[in-house]
């Protein structure tokens, strides 16, 4: 057997782990767009540069892949592309390793490189309590909110749009001057 038979079983995980948390995300968390906070002021800029500093490395995809971040094919409006790193998923935060890289369609049918979110599991899986809420670079986390679709943990999560604008203000969880194209039939 070759290599590459050996490793469609895992890839096919992978494949399906990638699509259960896509799916969660793209009907999930549409229905907190309101909730997260501008994360302006000159604590926004520090941190923005801090996640800049971090992520300059994966503005190639293929160093993103190679660092163990899964590309994802669907585009959630206002975030873009995740590349999830499956390996981070935990209830630790590591502000030095964000979960998720996001990543923006460009016109010519491309993707750059727009910021981090980090994701951090609920101690007590309890979303009415946030004893063990997270903050990075100042920045509180959003939640404790449910998983976004099955098998997916109570958590926390925070975005930081480092390399594109946001209206919103660069820790916020939505940008609204990210579109996807519309899907092809």
């Amino acid at each position: 057997m070759g290599t590459n038979e050996s490793n469609r079983p895992r890839r096919r995980q992978r494949t399906a782990r990638t699509a259960v948390f896509v799916g969660a995300l793209a009907t999930g968390l549409l229905a907190v767009a309101g909730t997260s906070g501008a994360g302006g002021g000159r604590s926004g800029e520090a941190g923005l540069q801090a996640v800049r500093s971090l992520t300059k490395k994966y503005h190639d995809e293929a160093a993103a892949a190679a660092a163990g971040y899964v590309p994802t094919d669907e585009c959630v409006p206002g975030m873009g592309h995740h590349y999830v790193n499956f390996g981070l998923l935990d209830d630790k935060l590591q502000p030095s390793r964000p979960e998720v890289l996001l990543f923006v369609p460009t016109a010519d049918g491309g993707r750059v490189l727009a910021g981090a979110e980090w994701i951090v599991v609920d101690d007590d899986q309890d979303p009415s309590t946030d004893a063990d809420r997270p903050s990075v670079y100042g920045h509180p986390f959003d939640g404790p909110m449910p998983g976004h679709g099955p098998g997916m943990p109570v958590h926390y999560d925070l975005h930081a749009w480092a390399w594109v604008d946001n209206p919103a203000g660069g820790f916020a969880t939505f940008n609204s001057d990210i579109v996807c194209p519309p899907h092809e039939e």
